[in-house]
């Protein structure tokens, strides 16, 4: 039984890095830096 709940654990796994590696190479990561940067200068006055 235990092996039943592993197989759609690592599929799940798998997709997820899958989509965290396509996010990183088409950039993704500036636009989330950027917002989170947005926020924080907000947040304290600045921006």
């Amino acid at each position: 039984m235990r092996s039943k709940i592993r197989w759609p654990s690592l599929a799940l796994l798998a997709m997820a890095l899958a989509f965290i590696a396509i996010g990183a190479l088409n950039g993704e990561y500036r636009e989330v830096l950027g917002k989170a940067v947005r926020i924080c200068l907000e947040c304290i006055g600045i921006g």
